[in-house]
């Protein structure tokens, strides 16, 4: 027993990498062969697969009935005319997250507290593992689970990229900033688990904290956008009763005119920090999109790019947003001035960290305050 315990100090005070990984790795191995040897992971896999080639295949239908409908009546203008490319993508990518948000919480949700119910937990605790290396190999083998889900829709990914319309750039930013969530819903739920004392517990928890990222954050804003409200200075918009030429520079068609007077108005921008966690706000803001000056591009706006556009009108506000604003045209398409996800992402992983980090604190042994009911072996 006292060998034992001086090679546990030994490796704990040496702190090598080469080992420290390697032990990281024997509990991902672990991990890994436990979720293949179960039939309910191929069977979610195959449904997985099977609904996002329905969403591919809805979605380009829905692209061509309307390319149909616009050459029939004789409109060239619209949004069939650049490739159903981007729109299948940003679809399906937005498709992926949402889903991945939900699976993500069930592969992660009950990695410790499981096997603390299962008497297995010990096991490993009484080995040369450090607490760090069992939760962090319990936390990269639920997001490559996790991961695994992301490439079974590759297939129908790769369809939306080879139609065109779209940069390597923005599939790149795209792919990397899906498995960045992914991997922080994993760590929350990795970390959760490491807290609670029963499975369903950690795993109610875990779905109400990613509710609270997706949900919760419009709801804020929602509710705090009521509270700012007041005035902007503009003067009367006049609208063209004609459409500018597909040729020209994207026109917001009207123009200013008259004395300018205070006008009631939403100050969003106050309150738009309350979206930067938003999982879908952090994909769609990092991603660097196509230029967009010219009216037939702009036609090609997708789900992902619809929602940066909302979260860059809620920074801009009122004198980015208001028609005739201090006496100017707005324009229809905001840029990318000030980037919103790296505050939410930011923010994102100081919870995840936190979380992480308590839940290494539960993993120390010897426990000085056992909850009542946990089984130790």
């Amino acid at each position: 027993m006292s060998s034992m315990t001086e090679n546990r100090e030994g490796s704990a005070h040496r702190g090598a990498p080469g080992p420290y990984m390697a032990g990281i790795g024997h509990v991902v191995a672990l991990e890994l062969k436990q979720r293949l040897r179960s039939r309910g992971w191929y069977i979610m896999l195959a449904i997985w697969f099977a609904l996002t080639g329905l969403v591919t295949w809805l979605t380009w239908a829905s692209w061509s009935a309307s390319n149909a409908f616009q050459r029939d009546f004789g409109d060239v203008s619209g949004a069939g005319s650049t490739g159903p490319g981007s729109l299948i993508f940003e679809v399906v990518l937005a498709f992926v997250l949402l889903f991945a948000l939900l699976v993500a919480p069930a592969l992660s949700a009950n990695a410790v507290n499981g096997d603390r119910a299962g008497g297995t937990l010990a096991i490993l605790q009484v080995t040369l593992l450090e607490p760090g290396q069992i939760l962090w190999g319990k936390f990269v083998a639920a997001w490559a689970a996790a991961l695994a889900f992301l490439v079974a829709s590759t297939p129908f990914l790769v369809i939306g990229v080879a139609l065109g319309g779209l940069t390597p750039a923005y599939i790149l930013v795209s792919l990397v900033m899906l498995a960045v969530e992914v991997g922080i819903v994993c760590a929350i739920g990795v970390g959760i688990s490491a807290l609670a004392g029963r499975p369903l517990f950690s795993i109610v928890v875990t779905y109400l904290a990613v509710a609270g990222l997706v949900v919760g954050t419009l709801i804020s804003f929602g509710l705090g956008t009521g509270l700012t409200q007041g005035t902007a200075l503009a003067n009367n918009p006049q609208y063209r009763a004609y459409a500018p030429l597909q040729s020209e520079p994207m026109d917001a068609g009207y123009t200013c005119a008259g004395p300018l007077r205070e006008q009631s108005a939403m100050h969003t921008e106050r309150v738009a920090w309350t979206l930067a966690m938003n999982p879908f706000v952090v994909v769609a803001d990092a991603i660097p999109y196509p230029d967009r000056t010219a009216r037939q591009n702009f036609t090609s706006i997708g789900a992902i790019e619809g929602i940066s556009q909302a979260a860059r009108q809620a920074m801009a506000g009122p004198e980015g947003t208001t028609p005739c604003a201090n006496g100017k045209v707005q324009p229809t398409y905001l840029g990318q001035k000030t980037p919103l996800w790296p505050l939410g992402l930011g923010l994102q992983l100081v919870l995840s960290g936190l979380l992480m980090w308590l839940g290494w604190r539960s993993l120390r042994t010897p426990v000085r305050k056992l909850p009542r009911g946990t089984r130790i072996a």
